[in-house]
């Protein structure tokens, strides 16, 4: 609300077009847009020549989150009623992007002790180059000026490791109390994340996306600081069918998302996921026979295993909150390809009680192979669009809100360029003011 007193507020359809031409235009920082404000004439013409400063400009986006995030769901509900989201059908995908943090400042329990390491084996060796010092200068081998110099020298790199041992203890009693057992200084809602390349990672943020597989317009997404993908599936899809308003509504994604939990909420909400199973099994990575060789026989419910036995059902387990139905045969330990299947006394089948859902996902991954290529060619290009428009640093802001709303705001300028380019300006114009 304005004040009573004092210069009138700045209208908030002002401001919000400053941030919209700037997403659009790559210019997110909030100085870089008052500057741009008092010298381009298109700025000028869209804001009435008012000229905002950095911090009006800067509060806006920080104090309004929720109302901008609104403003991106009102486009996406503005291209269904333009005809661009007709088929309901969505690739899910996540991808790491960059926080205001360095990896310097990012601390869990393996870090703490590589440091601390680390200082230890300095400190022994400004010891023993102190032990070396005090025999050149008992010795007479070198001057003692210089001798003196090493000494002070060295003195203060182990006051200074002193320091960082004890600053290092209280970022571990800090770290031991945080739920995840990881903490950031400069950002404390992100988190060190691995990426794809082998052992490398980044501190970042998890935006995960909902991109519509016609026009490759992104239709939900979401800012998250966790690093995996396993459990935001279920998440994303809904708010996705929401979106867009259909009773059914398909989904790829790749095998980072398989969560039998998972699969069984979209079921139950009517979205019909396909994605590749993990290859996980022990037993096929040894070159012995897998789950997928066993054939499961729902009339009978049975397994017929690659012998020809069948395998039946003998007991029900409960296996981290899930309850799997256990198969197995006695004819195991006469079967000739016993070495090739199993080194027990015979082989045991588990059976979710929910399988089905998952088999289901598999039926339609068999049914059309293509899908993982169109979950490629849709989901991949909206992210590398928008990390190119947000340059090396990625985020500008800190803690979790903040990021969501710039992220709103990035995906809100994605989504109007890709509406001008399919349908063009005038069209635009003309379904916005009706």
């Amino acid at each position: 609300m304005p004040a009573d007193t004092g210069r009138p507020a700045y209208h908030p359809s002002d401001l919000l077009k400053i941030y919209i031409y700037g997403y659009l235009n790559r210019i997110q920082s909030s100085r870089r847009l008052e500057r741009e404000t008092q010298r381009n004439i298109e700025l000028m013409w869209l804001t009435n020549r008012l000229g905002p400063d950095f911090k009006t400009i800067a509060d806006f986006r920080k104090d309004n989150g929720p109302a901008i995030k609104k403003v991106c769901a009102q486009f996406v509900e503005l291209c269904r009623k333009m005809g661009l989201l007709t088929k309901a059908s969505v690739a899910i995908d996540g991808s790491k992007f960059k926080a205001v943090n360095s990896r310097d400042n990012n601390f869990t329990q393996g870090k703490i002790q590589r440091r601390q390491k680390q200082i230890e084996e300095s400190v022994a060796r400004y010891m023993s180059q102190l032990d070396t010092a005090d025999r050149q200068a008992a010795a007479g081998e070198e001057p003692s000026e210089t001798v003196l110099l090493t000494k002070t020298r060295l003195r203060e790199k182990l006051a200074k490791l002193e320091e960082e041992v004890k600053r290092l203890a209280a970022i571990e009693k800090a770290l031991l109390a945080s739920p995840d057992k990881q903490i950031s200084l400069t950002d404390p809602d992100c988190r060190s994340m691995a990426t794809s390349g082998r052992g490398s990672g980044m501190v970042a943020y998890n935006v995960q996306s909902a991109v519509d597989t016609t026009n490759h317009l992104i239709v939900a997404h979401e800012v998250t600081n966790v690093g995996t993908d396993r459990s935001q599936l279920a998440t994303m899809a809904q708010a996705a069918k929401a979106a867009l308003r259909s009773d059914h509504l398909d989904v790829v994604a790749d095998r980072g998302y398989f969560k039998g939990e998972e699969l069984l909420a979209c079921e139950q909400a009517g979205v019909a996921v396909t994605l590749p199973k993990p290859q996980t099994s022990g037993a096929k990575s040894a070159g012995r026979f897998g789950k997928p060789d066993f054939v499961y026989l729902a009339k009978d419910d049975v397994y017929r295993c690659p012998a020809g036995e069948k395998l039946a059902h003998h007991f029900t387990a409960d296996e981290d909150g899930q309850k799997m139905r256990i198969y197995l045969t006695k004819a195991c330990r006469t079967c000739p390809f016993k070495d090739q299947c199993t080194t027990s006394n015979e082989r045991r089948i588990k059976r979710w009680e929910h399988e089905h859902v998952v088999e289901a996902a598999q039926m339609r991954l068999d049914q059309n192979p293509q899908a993982m290529r169109v979950r490629r060619e849709t989901v991949e290009h909206p992210f590398a669009t928008l990390k190119m428009r947000m340059g090396a640093t990625h985020f500008l802001m800190k803690r979790l809100p903040n990021v969501a709303t710039e992220m709103a705001l990035n995906v809100l300028a994605y989504n109007l360029t890709r509406v001008m380019n399919i349908v063009g300006i005038k069209p635009l114009l003309v379904a916005i003011r009706a």
